[in-house]
C-alpha cells in the first residue's frame, strides 16, 4: 500500500488561503475547525511575519471596545464591518488567545497586548492552533487564479522560483495577502493583482498610519526626541483636520509616533498641511508668560538657553528660542516683553510644515483596496466571482491606531473562513 508523504500531499483542498498573516491565519483556523481541508500558502512559508513586528514587537492585538467605539475608530467604510465585528468582537478574540495560551493585559485606551509584551507569543499561539487542526504554512507565491467559464477552479503559483510549479484545485479561495506596507514581510500587493484578475477594481492605494515628512531643519536637529503629553493639531490650508494629546517624536525626515500616525489617517485630501505642537497643553499663554516672567525675574543674568531648560526639552530649546528671536546666550534681563510673548507663543504653537507622508512601504497600514461594494459583508465573498473571498488589509477598510486594524483582520478572516467552509459543498 502506497503512503502519501507531506511532499506528495494531494494537490486539492476545500479551501485555499493566500497569505498567512493575521487575517489568513484566522481564516484557516475557522475554515479548518468547521470541517474544511485547508491549504495555507505564504511567500515566507511562515505564519505572521509582519505580525511579529507590530507594535514595536509587542503586538497590540485588539482593542477592548464595543461596536460603537469600533465604528468611530474606522477611517473608511465602517458599516461594512458591523456584521463581522458582531460575530467575532474583541472580547471573543481575547478569549480565544487566552484559551490558546496567551495571557493578556489591557493598557491605556483599552489597547490589548500579550502580558509578555512579546508579539512572538501571539504568532506562536496561531501556529500551535493551526498545527492542531492539521494546517501548516507552505512557502510559495500565488501568481494567478484558475478561472474557466466564470467558475473558480483553484490557483496557480511558483515554488522555489519556478513559475507554474504550483497548481492547486479548490473551489474556494481566500485572498488575505495584506497591502503594500512593509514589503519585506511579504506584502507586495499580490492580492490586488489576483482581485483584478477576478474582475474586481482596486481603489487608490495610499499610506495610512504613516510618519510625516518635513524639510524643516529642526527635525533632523531634534532626531530621536520623544515628546510626551503634548497636543498635536494638523491643519490643511488653515483648517484643523486633527487634534489630540499624547506622544510623538522627531525623526531625521520629519515627525512620527502615535499622535502622528493617527493624524496621517486624516490627511486624505490635497492641500498644504502644517503640524502645530502645543508643548504645554495644561497651561494657557498667560500662565506660560507668568512663568517666564517669574523665572526671568529670579535669574536676570541667566543665559536664556539655561533658563528655558525648566520649560523645554534640551533638544528643542535652540529651535524655540530662534523662532522667538532670542539668542541662546542672551541674558534673561535683556529679553523684551514682545520677545517674551513670542517665546510663550512658540511654546504653545510650535509649527512644522509637512511636505507629505512617508512612502507606503513604510506605513503601518495600506489605505484603499478591493471596494466593499464588491464584497458581501456577512461572508466576505466576492460579488463578482463565486468561491472567492477577501480578508484583512486587502479590503478597502482601515482604522486608527489602537488595535483596531488587527481586529479588522481577525473578524474578517473568521467570517471568510467560516463562510468558505460552509460553502465548500455547494
Amino acid at each position: 500500500m502506497s503512503r502519501t508523504t507531506k511532499r506528495e500531499r494531494p494537490p486539492g483542498a476545500d479551501v485555499v488561503i493566500v497569505g498567512a498573516g493575521p487575517a489568513g491565519a484566522m481564516a484557516a483556523i475557522f475554515a479548518a475547525r468547521n470541517g474544511a481541508s485547508v491549504r495555507l500558502l505564504d511567500v515566507n512559508g511562515r505564519v505572521g511575519k509582519k505580525l511579529s513586528i507590530t507594535g514595536k514587537g509587542r503586538c497590540n492585538l485588539t482593542n477592548d471596545c464595543d461596536a460603537g467605539e469600533f465604528m468611530d475608530n474606522l477611517t473608511a467604510n465602517g458599516r461594512f464591518l458591523y456584521g463581522a465585528f458582531e460575530r467575532l468582537p474583541p472580547r471573543e478574540v481575547m478569549r480565544l488567545f487566552e484559551e490558546w495560551g496567551v495571557p493578556l493585559k489591557t493598557e491605556r485606551g483599552r489597547r490589548v497586548f500579550p502580558a509578555s509584551d512579546d508579539a512572538r507569543d501571539v504568532v506562536g499561539a496561531l501556529e500551535r492552533r493551526l498545527a492542531a487542526l492539521g494546517v501548516r504554512a507552505e512557502k510559495c507565491r500565488v501568481t494567478g487564479l484558475r478561472i474557466e467559464n466564470g467558475r473558480l477552479l483553484g490557483i496557480l503559483g511558483e515554488r522555489d522560483g519556478i513559475a507554474g510549479a504550483l497548481k492547486i484545485d479548490a473551489g474556494r479561495v481566500i485572498i488575505a495577502t495584506g497591502g503594500l506596507s512593509y514589503p519585506a514581510t511579504g506584502s507586495a500587493g499580490d492580492g490586488y493583482t489576483l482581485a483584478r484578475q477576478a474582475g474586481h477594481t482596486v481603489t487608490p492605494l495610499m499610506p495610512s498610519l504613516s510618519a510625516l515628512l518635513s524639510d524643516d531643519p529642526c527635525c533632523p536637529a531634534m532626531q530621536g526626541l520623544t515628546l510626551k503629553n503634548v497636543s498635536l493639531s494638523v491643519l490643511c490650508d488653515g483648517v484643523r483636520v486633527y487634534s489630540e494629546q499624547g506622544e510623538m517624536l522627531f525623526t531625521h525626515e520629519g515627525i512620527s509616533g502615535p499622535l502622528v500616525l493617527s493624524a496621517s489617517a486624516h490627511m486624505r485630501r490635497h492641500g498644504k498641511y502644517r503640524a502645530v505642537i502645543d508643548l504645554k497643553p495644561a497651561l494657557n499663554d498667560g500662565r506660560i508668560d507668568e512663568r517666564l516672567l517669574r523665572d526671568m525675574g529670579a535669574s536676570p543674568n541667566k543665559d536664556m538657553v539655561n533658563l528655558a531648560a525648566g520649560l523645554l526639552p534640551r533638544l528643542m530649546i535652540p529651535a524655540v528660542l530662534e523662532r522667538a528671536g532670542i539668542h541662546e546666550r542672551e541674558k534673561a534681563n535683556a529679553v523684551t516683553r514682545v520677545r517674551r510673548a513670542a517665546l510663550a507663543r512658540h511654546i504653545k504653537s510650535f509649527t512644522i510644515d509637512i511636505t507629505g507622508l512617508a512612502p507606503i512601504e513604510q506605513a503601518i497600514v495600506t489605505s484603499g483596496g478591493v471596494p466593499v461594494g464588491e464584497i458581501h459583508p456577512k461572508t466576505m465573498c466576492s460579488k463578482l466571482l463565486g468561491g472567492l473571498y477577501f480578508a484583512g488589509e486587502v479590503i478597502d477598510v482601515d482604522a486608527y491606531t489602537g488595535g483596531y486594524n488587527l481586529q479588522i483582520a481577525w473578524c474578517t478572516g473568521a467570517a471568510a473562513g467560516t463562510a468558505a467552509a460552509a460553502d465548500r459543498d455547494n
